[in-house]
């Protein structure tokens, strides 16, 4: 395969996504445009887990089907298109009804939110398949690094974007314009992605009478495989920064000014951490368990600071170390996987693990309500409790 051609061609697919993703960080903006319509705080972890968590059934109904085909490049198109269209859409509703009609906007804007979120389930198969077919264990990794750190580069111009927007223009209509446009630059990264060559599977799985019957199977497998039990703990415990992740800028508006330029060069920090410490997860690579047990250590750090210390330094810190934590869990939690999965029972681990971790994109559900009744300092303490567990498995991952 020819890796420079693939590893650009992931690289400006992770490019222009973050570019338009940075619109709805759901740590900075998200939440912001979600509370500008409603002021009902859980509602807030209700979006911000839909923008993640929509594809938690689908993905392995994916592998079904994924398992026995030798090309998935021609789903993944589709799926593409489907994320376009969702993500225009929502930017359409709130130009087109916003204030006027706030519960519709909110309504429309879940409704989109959901359709690409689930379209993702089966697209995270069949992309991290073609990953898997077109890189080496090594090579993958640094590939992955470079296609985040670029995806960093893209969230800060769209975190300095997003800024000027903001200051500029009045909500909600900015928080449309925001959505059309980067609509529009995802599909460039869509494209890339879309025209890499896929060599076709060589070893395949026979795909089961029955959905059923396959779930059967599934389980079975999960029952067995004693490493790929103790991987999956781990990456879900890893999702335990998105207990408080969605509320650290809410706590943030009662301690500093929040500007358009602030929400902005919020996002700008986190993401000149997640290029930091990619380099840094290119250099480890393939060490991916020092890297999972080094993004853990961060992520307790990121919360101890805002914990201690409600400061726009203590914020800003907070965000820079979160940003290297969350692209490290990205890289080691699939190359982990990749390297104790059969190849021709891939998609099955891929969806065992994508399915049951999902749970984690939804914690900011219940952040909201120990937020709601019992506070920031126990929400925070919560969060780094559960990361602390997380980092004692990680201690037990196997790499081979």
């Amino acid at each position: 395969m020819d890796y420079k051609s693939n590893n650009v061609k992931n690289i400006l697919h992770g490019f222009f996504l973050a570019l338009a993703l940075g619109v709805a960080e759901p740590s900075t903006t998200l939440p912001l445009i979600i509370a500008h319509f409603s002021s009902d705080v859980t509602i807030v972890g209700f979006f911000t887990s839909l923008l993640r968590g929509g594809a938690i059934l689908v993905q392995l109904f994916a592998a079904f089907y994924a398992q026995s085909f030798r090309y998935v490049m021609p789903y993944l198109r589709l799926v593409f298109l489907a994320r376009f269209l969702s993500w225009l859409g929502i930017g359409v509703a709130i130009y087109l009804i916003g204030d006027s009609n706030p519960t519709l906007t909110l309504l429309l804007i879940a409704l989109f939110l959901f359709s690409f979120s689930f379209s993702a389930g089966f697209g995270s198969i069949y992309f991290n398949e073609i990953l898997a077919k077109v890189f080496t264990q090594e090579t993958r990794g640094k590939s992955m690094a470079n296609r985040q750190f670029f995806a960093a580069i893209g969230s800060i111009l769209s975190g300095i974007a997003a800024g000027l927007v903001l200051e500029h223009f009045e909500p909600p209509q900015s928080y449309a314009y925001l959505f059309i446009l980067s609509a529009f630059l995802m599909a460039f990264g869509l494209l890339a992605f879309a025209t890499i060559k896929e060599p076709a599977k060589e070893s395949v799985q026979p795909k089961e009478k029955s959905f059923r019957l396959f779930l059967i199977n599934a389980f079975h497998l999960l029952k067995e495989d004693r490493r790929l039990q103790l991987q999956i703990i781990t990456v879900l415990l890893s999702y335990s920064f998105l207990f408080s992740f969605a509320y650290i800028i809410l706590q943030a508006k009662h301690y500093i000014r929040l500007s358009g330029y602030m929400v902005g060069g919020f996002i700008v920090v986190q993401m000149s951490g997640a290029m930091l410490g990619n380099i840094i997860w290119k250099k480890l690579a393939p060490n991916y368990k020092k890297i999972m047990i080094s993004s853990f250590i961060l992520a307790i750090s990121a919360f101890v600071i805002v914990l201690l210390f409600k400061t726009k330094t203590g914020y800003l810190l907070s965000f820079f170390l979160l940003g290297m934590a969350i692209d490290g869990f990205r890289i080691a939690s699939m190359n982990l996987l990749f390297a104790i999965a059969p190849e021709k029972k891939r998609p099955i681990y891929i969806a065992l693990q994508n399915n049951i971790t999902s749970i984690g994109l939804f914690f900011a559900i219940p952040g909201g309500f120990i937020l709601k009744f019992l506070g920031y300092n126990m929400l925070y303490g919560f969060t780094i409790l559960m990361l602390g567990i997380g980092l004692i498995f990680a201690m037990q991952l196997s790499e081979k």
